[in-house]
């Protein structure tokens, strides 16, 4: 187990994966890291001292209606209780996703699914080949919806 990255339980799920375990999404509040759709939000970087926005404004948990990432940054600098509210929006985020991703598989979406999540993960089109392989694997055509001539090798 220990898969927990967001991309990777796309990823593995394309292949075939339907269950996941990992602290990923816990570990990472704790150091002050928030899950969205665009990958990570370093909430105890200064430039979010100022920030009035939500962590993530197309998210509805509790964190995201009620707090600015200010407010977090303040607390995630200081107190345990930043750790706790981030926390709280990643397993959120995580299990939004899986749900997501699920339904996308019961309604016969999953690829388009796909094509979405790694547009607002990689805006550039900017894919790691190790991705790009992997769909090709799963039978995900993801050239219509990513620039894979710009698959990054990593």
């Amino acid at each position: 187990m220990g898969v927990g990255y967001p991309l990777d339980i796309v990823v593995c799920s394309a292949l075939g994966a339907d269950m996941y375990d990992c602290v990923y999404p816990t570990r990472t509040a704790r150091f002050g890291t928030a899950l969205i759709p665009e990958g990570v939000l370093k909430l105890k970087h200064h430039a979010m001292a100022e920030d009035t926005r939500s962590i993530d404004p197309s998210c509805s948990c509790m964190v995201c209606k009620t707090y600015t990432r200010a407010y977090i940054h303040c607390l995630v600098t200081k107190d345990a209780m930043g750790s706790q509210l981030v926390s709280y929006h990643n397993l959120y985020y995580m299990i939004k996703l899986s749900r997501d991703l699920h339904t996308s598989i019961i309604e016969g979406s999953f690829p388009e699914f796909v094509c979405n999540f790694l547009q607002k993960m990689f805006p550039e089109g900017n894919v790691p080949e190790w991705v790009c392989n992997a769909m090709d694997v799963a039978g995900i055509d993801i050239l219509s919806c990513c620039d894979t001539s710009a698959c990054s090798q990593d």
